[in-house]
């Protein structure tokens, strides 16, 4: 949903310094590289030993090049296939550092099963809705809903998480269980979306069966199907 409403503020805001570091010969593939880097390096550097304020604030910082990136392509005028594979893959590994780091901690020193399962739980769930989407996009439908996307995903984690850094109680394990339950909704949304426009616009054509002499190589005839 913040993908609706507050990125497009947010982009327009940081254009002026994508303009400057397009100028200064900075691509996007650098700020999305350097940005990847930050987030894991501050996830296992601090949440691994549960400095979770300080780990918080350095994930942010590098969490924020995501939009940087974006505005040095608009600046540049352009951007290449490979940076938006580079850009959705840096994304799920950022993610993946996130909550593998607090699972980490909530395995060791944490000594908290329930919230090692909801970290285990939000890193699967962020991996299927992601998934949902881009398989959705490689069939020519869309999956763009649901209110968990990544963005509400993360704010919800590190800032549960850095409150927990500065003392508040029980916040951290009410944003990991919130967030469980929404990327639980969001992956049935998606789910849903596509399952209606997949009945709007019919079936998909298949190949020949295997065995096929069309389809098989070595010309060999299917085996005749024999009654159960």
């Amino acid at each position: 949903m913040l993908n609706v409403f507050a990125r497009p503020s947010i982009s327009r805001a940081v254009l002026p310094l994508g303009a400057r570091l397009a100028r200064a010969g900075v691509t996007p593939d650098t700020i999305t590289i350097i940005g990847t880097l930050g987030a894991v390096g501050g996830a296992l550097g601090f949440f691994c030993n549960g400095w979770f304020f300080i780990g918080t604030l350095v994930i942010w910082f590098f969490v924020m090049l995501d939009i940087v990136d974006g505005a040095v392509a608009r600046a540049r005028g352009f951007s290449t296939r490979f940076g938006a594979v580079l850009d959705s893959t840096a994304d799920r590994v950022a993610d993946a550092a996130v909550f593998a780091s607090l699972a980490w901690w909530f395995a060791g020193r944490g000594h908290s099963r329930g919230l090692l399962l909801a970290c285990l739980l939000c890193l699967v769930l962020g991996a299927v809705t992601s998934y949902v989407k881009a398989r959705a996009e490689g069939i020519g439908l869309t999956a763009n809903v649901g209110v968990a996307e990544r963005a509400e995903r993360l704010i919800i984690a590190l800032v549960g998480t850095g409150l927990d850094g500065l003392g508040v109680p029980y916040v951290q394990a009410g944003a990991l269980w919130l967030l469980v339950g929404l990327s639980t909704i969001t992956v049935g949304q998606r789910v849903a979306t596509v399952y209606r426009q997949s009945a709007a616009a019919g079936t998909l054509p298949l190949g020949p069966p295997a065995g096929d002499p069309a389809g098989d190589p070595a010309g060999d005839p299917a085996e005749p199907v024999r009654p159960a």
